[in-house]
Formats: structure tokens, sequence, C-alpha cells
């Protein structure tokens, strides 16, 4: 029997379990009924379209014009060459890095899989991939653009910004193979109408299940954030927690200097303007990979000291009081 409540119940389980090489099931729950649904759907379709991944957009290879042409001693045409290299999933070492131009050369007889595309730039997640077979006597040179992005982007929107002697490539960047959910019922406080959200991931290898969950997660807060921008012209319910009188912003606007930040990460946000506390707060950590001189070993302290001192990086935990930060801010840097 279902309960009159003037509140939506707060689901507060959460469960990650590992099924098969880059598969993994995630749960979440309880939820009132019809709420499971509301989230899940559209977290499956971001899932389905904005997880990052990485794509070859563009080929150059020594001696061929277009994608129709063939090469002597090598078995394949072109045209199944570049579709084998489509199919080839890549990742970069340096995740700051967003384009990767890679070279090669093969000489003689051979059978050339993605493993003998490796190099000091970037990795092949799967290395026993076929792509082309050449002969004794040939030789076979090309320079592959590789991209980090997100979603489909086909080889016709790409041919602009190519040169001539670029064949484009039709780039699926999307790491996500598989994504499915169920709703399950779940007991809760003996009451049989709660719902239970399994979601059921599979990727590349470009990245992790969780990891794609992640980007999906992140996406959706962003793309909503939009809304806090006409909070001023709805009239909300108000908690203790979301007045402005009782929030302490102390902490939020320290210098970041105060942190113990170490000399390279101070100086990468010195450089960045980076300022306050709270400026962190409100950030990504998409906005953190992309600031400017901000390596991988100043991104997992930044994150890390963020975690330890009550605002994780990326949790949303300031939406709230966005706006009131921002201003705070803002008005510091102008005295400044």
């Amino acid at each position: 029997m279902r309960k009159v409540v003037t509140q939506a119940h707060v689901p507060n389980s959460f469960d990650i379990e590992i099924i098969g090489e880059n598969k993994a099931r995630i749960s979440a729950w309880p939820f009132e009924i019809g709420f499971a649904i509301t989230l899940a759907h559209p977290l499956k379709r971001l899932l389905a379209l904005g997880a990052v991944g990485y794509a070859a957009t563009a080929i150059k290879i020594d001696g061929i014009n277009h994608e129709f042409d063939s090469k002597r001693g090598m078995l394949e045409d072109i045209s199944l060459f570049i579709i084998n290299i489509k199919n080839t999933r890549f990742r970069f070492k340096n995740p700051e890095s967003k384009k990767e131009v890679l070279e090669f050369n093969f000489k003689g007889a051979k059978e050339i899989r993605g493993a003998d595309l490796v190099n000091e730039n970037v990795e092949v997640v799967n290395p026993d991939i076929y792509i082309a077979t050449i002969n004794e006597d040939t030789e076979l040179s090309f320079t592959l653009i590789v991209e980090k992005g997100i979603g489909y982007v086909a080889s016709e929107d790409l041919r602009e910004r190519n040169s001539n002697d670029f064949i484009s490539i039709d780039a699926f960047f999307n790491p996500v193979r598989n994504v499915s959910y169920k709703i399950e019922n779940v007991l809760h406080e003996d009451n049989p109408d709660h719902e239970k959200i399994v979601f059921d991931i599979t990727t590349d290898g470009q990245i992790s299940p969780e990891d794609a969950f992640k980007n999906a997660l992140e996406a959706m807060y962003q793309q909503m954030s939009v809304f806090e921008k006409i909070t001023d012209k709805v009239k909300k319910p108000q908690n203790k927690q979301s007045k402005e009188s009782d929030i302490d912003f102390t902490k939020l606007l320290k210098s970041v200097k105060e942190l113990g930040f170490t000399v390279r990460s101070s100086n990468a946000l010195e450089i960045a303007g980076i300022k306050y506390v709270g400026e962190l707060a409100l950030m990504s950590i998409e906005d953190i990979n992309n600031l400017k001189n901000v390596g991988k070993k100043s991104v997992d302290e930044i994150v890390a000291t963020m975690k330890e001192i009550g605002y994780p990086i990326g949790s949303n935990s300031t939406s709230a009081y966005k706006e009131q930060l921002k201003e705070k801010i803002a008005e510091l840097k102008n005295k400044g």
C-alpha cells in the first residue's frame, strides 16, 4: 500500500559490479515509483551520445590520392585499409592531449595489426585488429590524425579543415558499445512500490564503464545547470542549507595558496587566474583538465585536496548557492 508523502524519497544505495572485460552493472535504489525511468532513459541517451573517446579523423598515405585508389604490393584496397584504421580504437597516454599526429612506416613482408601502431603517444585497446598485409618489396608510409571527442562526426564535415593530401575518415568517438537498463521493484520500509535502476554498460576499452557513467552524469549536471539561471524568477522552497544567511563561505573564499599545493600546481593555478578555493569548487573535472599548464599530477593533487576539504571536484556540492558564491568571488577579485 502506498503512503501519502510530501517529498520523494532520495535513493541512498548504489552498487557497481564488474561482470566481464569492459562490462559493468551499475545499480541505484530505492526510487519512488516512476522516478527510476525518468532518470534512467536520459542517462542511457547520454551514455550513447556523450561519453568521451578517441578516433582517427584523417589519413595521408604516401603515393595515394584518394580512398578508391590501390597500392601495389598491399593486399587490401585503400578503402578497406581505411575501414580497418577506422575500426582501430586508440587511447592517448597523455589524457590532456586532444589531438595526436602519428607517423608510421612499414617495409617488407608484414601483416600489420593494431599493436604495430602503438607508440610513445598512443595505445591501441584492440591490438589484435587486422589492418593490412604488404609483401616483401613494398613500403607503406602514412600519417594518421587521431583526436579526442564525443559522438559521431562524418568525414564530409571534416574535409574543409584537412589539407588536400589528407583523406578524411568518419569519426566514431563514443567508447560505449552497448548500454541497457531495467527497472526492478524493491521493498523499502515495508513499501513494495519502490524501484531500482540496473544499468548494463559495455565499452570498447578506451575508458571503463564506470568512467563512461561518470561522463554521462557530468553531462546531465552541466546540461541542467542552465535552469539555475532562472532561479531568481522562480520561487523555490527554501531550507536552512540554501539560505544565504546560513551559508558559511569562509572556506570557499580562502586563497588557493592556503591549500598547500606544490609549487607546480600553485603556479599553474596562478597562470590560469584561479585565486580562490570556491573557483575550484565550482569546476568540473573536465574544466580542471582543460586548464593550461595543469598536468596530470597537478590535476590529481587538486582533486584529492578538494575532496579532503569537503568539496569534491564535479560533485555539484555548491550548486545550491553557485550564483551567490560567484558574486562573492567577483567582489573579491574586483577589490584586488
